[in-house]
């Protein structure tokens, strides 16, 4: 799954990466190493311009919130449990399909978080035999530093409580697309741990690599069937993972020391 991130690159540095051909600077948002559901996020998208004649789709950085609304849902409330969409059944779920065919995004970040418990202390927990353990968090990112580029989903949602001018009338809200963790080898791995995705967790997200971003992205493409072909999983052996602390467990902690690799798991926690 994915449940936190961290996201800390430059609005025009992103803009370059992705060849982005609009962005608003007084739309620009702090880096934040302890991205959480419900926060505003960058999303790169391929839409229209508002109130502009042309019609062709203009790539866009934008400001979406995560935790995707359905365009039917009579409210917003369930917007905090909708993060994640399975890569497996994206096509068909309501909540995502209309979504999957017409509104695609990639969400940028530097990497995500994600916390592992024991084997043997996993098995304790689930028999009742133990209280749940310190769970030590890793940070997963691409081995060379790119950009991690997460395949989401982007859904408009209209307040009708709210007149049609107020700032607040529209929500754009967003979800990441996950899939199957790699079994195979990481590219480089802690000195004691995990040796593959699967072992810290066994759902990734979905990372596009560039190759993909054009094809994901093009509004044009509609077909579930056709757009399923996009939903492969990177070739093996991208990814690095390190423990950090587990200060990234407290939502409120936020800077770059969280991305601080450590030498190995904290005191109290285990793999």
């Amino acid at each position: 799954m994915c449940g936190r991130y961290a996201a800390s690159r430059r609005p025009e540095d992103l803009a370059g990466i992705f060849e982005v051909e609009k962005w608003e600077p007084e739309e620009t948002l702090a880096p934040d190493y302890n991205v959480a559901p419900t926060k505003e996020v960058y999303a790169v998208l391929d839409r229209p311009l508002k109130d502009v004649e042309d019609p062709r789709p203009v790539r866009q950085l934008r400001r979406l919130k995560w935790g995707l609304v359905p365009s039917w849902s009579k409210s917003p409330e369930g917007a905090a449990r909708m993060i994640n969409a399975r890569a497996e059944t994206v096509h068909e779920k309501p909540s995502y399909r209309r979504a999957f065919s017409a509104r695609r995004c990639v969400i940028p970040a530097d990497g995500y978080y994600e916390w592992v418990t024991g084997s043997q202390e996993r098995d304790l927990e689930v028999e009742g035999r133990r209280k749940r353990p310190r769970k030590q968090p890793y940070f997963v990112l691409p081995a060379d530093g790119s950009v991690f580029a997460m395949a989401g989903l982007y859904e408009f949602w209209r307040d009708k409580t709210l007149p049609d001018d107020h700032p607040q009338a529209w929500w754009v809200t967003c979800s990441v697309i996950t899939t199957e963790a790699e079994t195979t080898p990481l590219a480089v791995s802690p000195a004691e741990g995990p040796r593959s995705l699967a072992e810290i967790h066994p759902r990734m997200p979905l990372m596009l690599t560039p190759d993909r971003w054009d094809g994901w992205l093009d509004p044009s493409r509609t077909d579930p069937e056709d757009l399923r072909s996009l939903l492969v999983p990177p070739p093996p052996g991208l990814m690095r993972a390190y423990p950090v602390s587990t200060a990234v467990s407290n939502v409120r902690n936020n800077g770059p020391e969280l991305l601080k690799e450590l030498e190995g798991p904290e005191e109290g926690t285990l793999f």
